[in-house]
């Protein structure tokens, strides 16, 4: 009886590397298949993926750096904190 292999999970850098050089196309699918040990659907995923994506790095969205996942605006959520915080020690000290 074969083992299986357990899922992968990679990171969106390495998606963006093998996808760039499935873009570049100086290597088969196969053979990028096997250089990454992927199969050549899988890379055709992050193929399509990134041609589709890519268009999204020339608009004006925020970098990855500054960008909060679920679209959510990093200074509205610190005022948030802060209101919630002062809340909160204001509770403290009625609780005394």
């Amino acid at each position: 009886m074969m083992s299986r292999r357990s899922r992968r999970k990679f990171t969106a850098a390495f998606k963006a590397q093998v996808a760039l050089e499935a873009v570049k196309e100086n290597q088969t699918m196969a053979e990028l298949a096997m250089r990454f040990d992927l199969s050549a659907a899988q890379i055709a995923v992050w193929k399509k993926q990134l041609a589709e994506n890519a268009a999204g790095v020339f608009e004006g969205t925020p970098t990855a750096s500054s960008a909060i996942p679920g679209g959510h605006d990093p200074d509205k959520l610190f005022a948030e904190i802060g209101r919630l915080k002062m809340e909160n020690d204001l509770l403290k000290k009625m609780s005394r």
